[in-house]
């Protein structure tokens, strides 16, 4: 009588790292070919933990070097406490538990979730990486979802018709240090939005349908490889990590030669401890030339490979681009083309960085940020603060939204001259980007207006460093005004809306003479006349009550 696991095949699926067009690992998806395997190992924990091994097993005969991503329900997880099976059919196809991604499937109700939670802790510890699957059409409770603290959260694709929830799940992953992904994915459509909702990772039949060979051969459409919700510093590095070569410290150089003559596409390989972290690193080029040399081969191929590699360059998982291009720039020229490794908290290497991607995407990133500068002053226009502002919603952020413009600005050009009137512009602008600092965005967006994104703490130097000064055009005497918005959380729930709450106290500020500044509060009113005479103000708390909101 054949057996059960007779009955049951694995397809592979790609995961797609949305950034490089590159395959960042593959999920292996039973498939039953009679019975329902898959809803009995709901029931029964020890056939679901036995089906994760057995993907295992699969991927090995399949001879892939790249990342798994294997599926276990939360319950069996709860119920095991570890994963004893998977975790030796990683030790018996070779691969390490880094290199594996458990992904945790609903359901979670009457999971309990205590045990749940000691099991992540247990799987984590081996080296094993969790990602929370399922989220949009599963039942995970969100206090759940964080305190499982995933290295990755899968969205099912029909969040994307959502916006609102993809950027609050967004904003947890950036909080926990996770990566995004959308899996579903059908459409060219569905792949544009999962990017612009921020998300690194990406799956579906439009990449590559599930096949039961594995393969990195996908589809992608052009995508652009701007930074939605990155932060100002620089797109973070998760977004173009790759699938690390691995093999253990012990490895020798002729474990690595095998590896790399075998799959070309490999430019290095990290040699790692038991626990995943790199030891030491072999760059492709320099480690065959040297056992291509004359008697390399009788010297090196069974000796340790250490011997023909590097201290390994890392990053960890929350560095930016640009900190992995000073930490290539800080190293010897000769290894500007090695990959560097990406570790999570606890030194392990979730994967590597090539410098041609970073180059890449920062090049295409500076275009496009150069292309939203305003030629007159080179400051940013209203989409880069106002996606700031959506940013700081988001994350539950007190803020202050500052507009700032010359009085009777059209006397000035028509007195003074265009050029006169576009030189104080200028100078308006380099005063109000030498007076910002921390988190303070000074946007110009368009004739004599400019915005200003800052936190409340810092309203008082920054006004004081516009308003203060005697501008002059021409000889003419020029006065600013300035009208703020602050917004505690909840207040505003987009920058549309923050930008209605400022129109009023715009009009109010240019009713007043002389250099005047109206400060209000989102959602409340009336304003309160911080400089400037005149009338056409209404009551307000003190303002040193409404700074901390």
């Amino acid at each position: 009588m054949p057996s059960w696991t007779d009955m049951i095949r694995f397809a592979f699926q790609p995961v797609v790292n949305l950034t490089t067009g590159g395959v960042a690992a593959l999920e292996t998806l039973a498939r039953p070919e009679s019975g329902d395997i898959l809803a009995q190992a709901r029931r029964d924990p020890e056939l679901d933990g036995r089906l994760a091994a057995l993907a295992v097993r699969a991927a090995a005969r399949g001879e892939t070097l790249l990342p798994l991503h294997v599926n276990v329900f939360a319950g069996t997880l709860a119920d095991l406490g570890r994963l004893s099976a998977l975790r030796d059919e990683v030790r018996e196809a070779g691969r390490l538990p880094c290199e594996v991604t458990v992904d945790v499937v609903p359901p979670y109700t009457h999971v309990p979730q205590h045990a749940l939670l000691e099991a992540v802790a247990a799987v984590r510890g081996e080296g094993f990486h969790i990602c929370a699957d399922g989220i949009g059409d599963g039942d995970v409770p969100l206090r759940l979802l964080t305190d499982l603290a995933p290295e990755l959260m899968k969205l099912d694709v029909s969040l994307l018709s959502r916006p609102a929830a993809v950027r609050a799940m967004r904003t947890l992953c950036e909080q926990l240090g996770a990566l995004l992904s959308v899996e579903g994915v059908e459409t060219e459509l569905q792949c544009a939005a999962a990017l612009s909702a921020g998300a690194q990772l990406a799956q579906g039949d439009l990449f590559a349908p599930p096949a039961r060979r594995p393969s990195a051969d996908v589809y992608v459409p052009a995508l652009t490889s701007g930074v939605h919700g990155a932060p100002r510093s620089g797109p973070s590095v998760g977004q173009f990590v790759r699938p690390a070569a691995l093999l253990p410290a012990t490895a020798s150089a002729g474990q690595v030669r095998a590896l790399l003559t075998g799959s070309p596409d490999v430019s290095g390989v990290l040699l790692v401890d038991p626990s995943g972290t790199p030891v030491r690193s072999v760059h492709r080029s320099r480690f065959l030339l040297s056992m291509s040399g004359r008697y390399g081969h009788a010297l090196y191929a069974d000796r340790p490979a250490a011997r023909l590699g590097d201290v390994p360059r890392t990053v960890g998982v929350d560095a930016t681009a640009w900190e992995v291009l000073d930490v290539v720039a800080d190293g010897d020229r000769d290894r500007t083309s090695d990959d560097v490794a990406v570790v999570d908290r606890y030194g392990r290497c979730v994967g590597v960085v090539r410098l041609a991607d970073l180059v890449r995407a920062l090049s295409e990133s500076r275009v496009e940020e150069a292309a939203g500068l305003n030629p007159l002053t080179r400051l940013p226009g209203s989409d880069t603060i106002t996606g700031e502002v959506d940013r700081r919603i988001a994350d539950g952020r007190t803020f202050a939204l500052s507009w700032l413009d010359i009085d009777h600005f059209k006397q000035v050009n028509d007195g003074a001259g265009f050029a006169a009137g576009d030189e104080l512009i200028r100078s308006v602008g380099r005063m109000l980007q030498h007076s910002a600092s921390g988190a303070t965005m000074v946007g110009h967006i368009g004739g004599d207006d400019f915005l200003v994104l800052a936190d409340p703490d810092t309203l008082d130097p920054l006004a004081a460093s516009v308003l203060d000064v005697p501008w002059a055009a021409g000889g003419r005497a020029v006065t600013l005004s300035l009208a703020t918005v602050l917004c505690a959380p909840g207040s505003v729930v987009d920058h549309r809306q923050a930008a209605t709450s400022l129109a009023p106290l715009k009009q109010a500020a240019k009713a007043l003479d002389g250099a005047s500044w109206v400060l209000g509060r989102a959602g409340l009113p009336g304003h309160e006349v911080r400089r400037g005479t005149g009338t056409g103000h209404g009551p307000m708390e003190p303002y040193g009550q409404t700074l901390t909101g």
